[in-house]
């Protein structure tokens, strides 16, 4: 398994100081930055216009790990391959042609991810998951951060990874929503590659610490192959272990 991305979420960051912000994400050992679009129509929120995208794609060279929660997306490729993403992510639930969609992100030199909400199965990927880049599981509701984890979804991670390997898919597997230093770990365990972390890094008093942190606990997890957090594992050596991871 390869080292977990992290992908800071900065509909969670302080649009105040959004450029403080970004700058942050630069330092930081995050790979990506994910950028969520919202419509108010698709989901209850509003979120970034493209002015202000445009701003945000100014400020770093990460790649840009762009998630629309919108209706009719395919509507907005040439605008989202203007900012120069990394990746278009467009959710299962919000195209009618998801395979025509997909395919015009690819010609448009942009790497196609979909999404599926909690409530839509693993298994509706069948026909689809040998096209796209990246697939991403939603562990709370789209529209709001700061949601509660919903524990399903460790399972679902589980049933991608093997739908992955059964049809050979080189799909990266991204989730989104209540991802912590312990959410992530059986995350990464159960199959993910990308962690998309908002509340968990700007919420943190240092959140440049915290990216550092998500890794570290991250990669610790997946050499020993148990969580520190695992409630039989005694206090103690948790404690003196995590002080050898950070």
């Amino acid at each position: 398994m390869m080292k977990p991305i992290i992908s800071p979420s900065i509909l969670s960051a302080d649009f105040g100081y959004l450029a403080r912000d970004i700058e942050m994400i630069n330092r930081s050992e995050a790979e990506w930055v994910h950028i969520d679009i919202m419509d108010g129509v698709f989901v209850p929120n509003i979120s970034f216009g493209f002015p202000v995208l445009k701003y945000v794609a100014k400020l770093t060279d990460k790649p840009l790990d762009v998630h629309l929660m919108i209706v009719n997306p395919e509507k907005f490729i040439p605008e989202v391959k203007a900012l120069g993403a990394h990746t278009m992510n467009v959710h299962y639930e919000a195209c009618t042609h998801l395979h025509r969609v997909i395919q015009q992100i690819k010609e448009a030199g942009m790497q196609p991810a979909v999404t599926i909400n909690p409530a839509t199965p693993v298994a509706l990927l069948q026909d689809i998951i040998q096209d796209v880049y990246m697939v991403l599981i939603m562990s709370v509701n789209p529209g709001f951060g700061g949601q509660k984890f919903i524990e399903h979804s460790v399972e679902k991670v589980r049933e991608l990874r093997a739908l992955i390997e059964r049809t050979g898919s080189k799909a990266l597997i991204e989730v989104d929503g209540g991802v912590n230093l312990e959410t992530g770990a059986r995350l990464v365990e159960a199959g993910a590659d990308v962690l998309v972390a908002g509340n968990a890094v700007f919420g943190a008093p240092d959140p440049e610490e915290m990216i550092r942190q998500l890794h570290g606990h991250i990669e610790y997890c997946l050499f020993t192959s148990v969580s520190l957090y695992t409630p039989d594992y005694p206090v103690d050596s948790r404690r003196f272990l995590w002080r050898l991871v950070l």
